[in-house]
């Protein structure tokens, strides 16, 4: 690992527990009972008590204002803080990034990361910007990404069941996931059935909006002997980079180039290549979105999307795991917490806790987020603290 990284310092910085609210339909459960669910989770995955976390980041876009201050107080107001994160679908995981550099930079040793959402208004700044557009599906991501369907499988000569067997695989993973919030394998004639929503994309290869929790402990290296951590649980976060868009020299590309451009400095800066990777986590809202983004970030050829999901190698036992927790498509997509979930899952799996859909020997993984198209930040982890 480069010296410049800042992620080593005060002895790197560690994932040492992880919790989950399974993901849902919307209900009636309050979200203090989901996100103190998770968070309660971790808490007795690290070993740890409530009254050793010394800050808090918390990633939601659609509770409302102090949300973490208000779930966490029911854990015993401790005077810890608290930084509320949104960024879209993108918000779990920047609180995440939040969380690493206070940790790395020794403002504290133990700190939470979560996410939590219910199904809000969904109303996007994007739409209050107070100008007129030439379209009113201009802010509606299924068109953008159906449009980018037809171009991708146009252009690669592929047809409507390459899209379609990327649905059929991470509902499989679901399927064995409990956090997940659709628990049964698809078929492809039924990926290819269920009901379109725009252009070729179907309902099952679009991610379901919910509710869930998902959360994560951070400690610095220094501390987690005096913490009596077990080391070979405690999963080293290896790099962290985030951007956001540039203007588009071709419709549709835009997306592509900021999950190329965040992953090739998270891969940088953990000093791997990218056909390195066991796991990726990655944003798959719609079907097309993991051909399009397993090419950008290198872990199969530009062009080869969809012969690398063909052949075997992104299911879990191939030469990279993509999506291994089912992704947005089959874990779902409660937005907060999704970065969050996704971190959960390499670790679970680097672990080799991952029952039932264990990638065999994990070492290396990157959990990737998009936000609305416009923000990008990918976390490489790897490695324990006994290795």
């Amino acid at each position: 690992m480069s010296g410049g990284n800042w992620l080593a310092g005060h002895g790197g910085v560690y994932v040492v527990g992880i919790g989950l609210h399974p993901y849902q339909f919307p209900s009636d459960t309050p979200y203090t009972h989901l996100g103190l669910t998770a968070v309660r989770a971790a808490l007795a995955d690290a070993g740890l008590a409530w009254k050793q976390v010394q800050a808090a980041y918390v990633g939601t876009t659609s509770i409302g204002m102090a949300a973490g201050r208000v779930m966490l107080r029911h854990l015993g107001s401790t005077g810890l803080a608290v930084t509320q994160v949104e960024n879209a679908s993108a918000s779990g995981s920047f609180a995440f990034r939040q969380a690493c550099m206070e940790v790395a930079h020794g403002i504290s040793d133990v700190v939470l990361a979560m996410g939590v959402d219910k199904h809000g208004d969904g109303r996007r700044a994007a739409n209050k910007d107070g100008l007129e557009r030439l379209s009113d599906t201009a802010t509606i991501p299924a068109v953008k990404f159906a449009l980018m369907a037809r171009s991708y499988l146009r252009e690669h000569g592929g047809g409507m069941e390459s899209m379609a067997k990327v649905a059929v695989k991470n509902h499989g993973n679901a399927a064995l996931n409990p956090y997940a919030q659709f628990r049964k394998p698809r078929t492809l004639e039924q990926v290819l059935a269920s009901p379109k929503v725009a252009g070729d994309l179907t309902v099952q290869q679009c991610c379901p909006r919910g509710e869930g929790a998902a959360a994560v402990l951070l400690v610095s290296g220094q501390a987690l002997a005096r913490l009596g951590l077990d080391p070979a649980r405690c999963v080293r976060v290896q790099a962290s980079a985030a951007s956001s868009e540039r203007d588009e020299t071709r419709y549709g590309e835009g997306p592509i180039d900021l999950v190329r451009d965040s992953a090739r400095a998270a891969l940088e800066q953990a000093g791997i290549g990218a056909t390195e990777l066991d796991l990726l986590e990655l944003h798959d809202a719609f079907s097309v979105e993991e051909l399009l983004y397993s090419e950008a970030v290198g872990v199969c050829q530009p062009g080869e999307g969809a012969a690398y999901l063909e052949r075997g190698d992104s299911r879990i036992g191939g030469r990279c795991a993509i999506n291994a927790s089912g992704g947005l498509i089959g874990m779902g997509h409660p937005l907060g917490p999704t970065g969050i979930g996704q971190v959960a899952e390499i670790v679970r799996q680097i672990r080799g806790e991952a029952e039932g859909r264990q990638h065999p020997a994990a070492r290396w993984g990157m959990a990737h987020m998009i936000g609305l198209g416009s923000v990008a930040i990918a976390h490489v982890l790897g490695g324990t603290a006994r290795a």
